[in-house]
Order: structure tokens, then sequence, then C-alpha cells
């Protein structure tokens, strides 16, 4: 019989001990993965609507149409997953500074690992988001300068609450500009928000891109017994 809770992997890293768990949920009655840096909940497995639907409506913006796409936080896979259900796209990069992650991927203990591993399309890069999109060399380490038609981010919980203080810059005017000049001519930017649309972040977001707009994501939480609404913030460059 399969243990009600089982730590799959620990390990360190540079920004704090990282587990992969999995439980039983006897309430709904099915298998849950969790990954969690610290005490912090990372991602589960029981609630992947605003990730799902940060590809989606990210690659609803993009008018290219072979479209070369970043992912910025790897976690379960459920973003890239989705990017990569789009036929249209010609390449996925996804970059994760958290080498276990990616392990978890290619070693196949994660159930979307053979997904993104499978496709030619797709390369698991492991690297600083934040620094690379600070660079004036990108996110490709064999195309260095190399544009994309989108870059969709889920690292942080939100623009004001960091996993971690090195990524402040990011979401800085400055730090957004940086961003949008790895983007080509009318690319779209998508961020992840655990919260719900924070009307100053859009303004900031207007400030570095041509227009921008944040989209409510609402889902059931059965735990809460009601909905729970979530942000993806879109925003482009001038085409």
């Amino acid at each position: 019989m399969r243990p009600t809770f089982e730590e799959l992997d620990y390990r360190p890293t540079p920004i704090g001990a990282l587990s992969l768990r999995r439980r039983h949920d006897l309430r709904l009655g099915e298998d849950v993965l969790e990954i969690k840096l610290g005490d912090a909940f990372l991602m589960s497995s029981r609630f992947t609507a605003s990730e799902i639907a940060l590809a989606r409506l990210g690659l609803a913006e993009v008018s290219a149409a072979a479209p070369d796409v970043v992912v910025g936080g790897l976690g379960l896979g459920y973003t890239a997953a989705a990017v990569l259900e789009d036929a249209r796209v010609a390449s996925l990069l996804v970059v994760d500074m958290l080498e276990p992650v990616i392990d978890w991927h290619r070693t196949g203990l994660l159930p979307l690992g053979s997904t993104l591993t499978g496709d030619d399309r797709c390369r698991l890069v492991c690297a600083d988001f934040f620094a690379l999109a600070a660079s004036a060399d990108g996110f490709d380490p064999d195309r260095p300068g190399r544009p994309m038609d989108a870059i969709l981010v889920d690292i942080d919980h939100a623009p004001g609450d960091l996993l971690d203080s090195g990524s402040a810059g990011f979401y800085t005017p400055d730090g957004l500009a940086a961003l949008a000049r790895h983007l080509k001519p009318g690319g779209v930017f998508g961020l992840w928000s655990n919260e719900a649309p924070d009307p100053a972040f859009t303004d900031r977001l207007s400030g570095a891109f041509a227009n921008a707009r944040a989209e409510p994501v609402v889902f059931d939480n059965p735990y809460l017994g009601d909905t729970v609404t979530q942000t993806v913030y879109l925003a482009r460059t001038d085409a």
C-alpha cells in the first residue's frame, strides 16, 4: 500500500532547502505533488489552472507563425507543457536556477518530465533567469542576443512577494525595460502572480511596454470551500 506521505527528494540550494513531496489527499482521493523551498510552497499539482493559463493567454497574444518562447521557472512543468501543446511553437527554452528541479524532470521523477525532455523543441537551461534578463546576451546560451517572441515567467509568488531578494530589480522600471529588449517587435511578456491584479504593477508594465493588462484567473479551492483569484499579467512590445 502506498504511504499517505513521501518525501521524494530533499536538497540544499543557494536560496534554501528544496524538497519534493508526494502525499495522498484523503479528502480528494488523489495523490498531490508539492515542491517546497524551506517552509514556502512553490507549486502543487492540485492547483495548476493559473500556471496553464500563463502559457495559453501568453501564446494567444503572439502573432508570429512559429514563435520562439522562453519560460522562466520550471516547477512541476505545467506552464512549459502547455506551451508545447501549441503546435505553432518552434522552440522553447525553460530556464530554472534550481538544478534539482531540472534533474527531477530529466530522470522522470516528475510526471511531465518525459513530455518536456522528449520534445525536440524544448531545452532545459540551468541558470538564473533574472541575471539573464538583465544581461545583454539574453536567454539562449548557444545564441547570445537571440530575441524571443514570448517570455513567460512563473518564479516569485508576486511582484511584491519574492522567493529571494536577488530578483527585486527585475520588477523595477529598469528591470522590465531590460527584459523587453530581449523580445522581438510585437513580442509578449507574461507574468504569473499568486495575488489578485495590482493596478500599480500594471502601470509599471505600461511604462516599459507598448501596452499591458492584468488577466484574473479564478478557480475553486476545495480546502477553503471558495474560489481563489490569481493573475496573469500580459504586456507587448511595440510592433
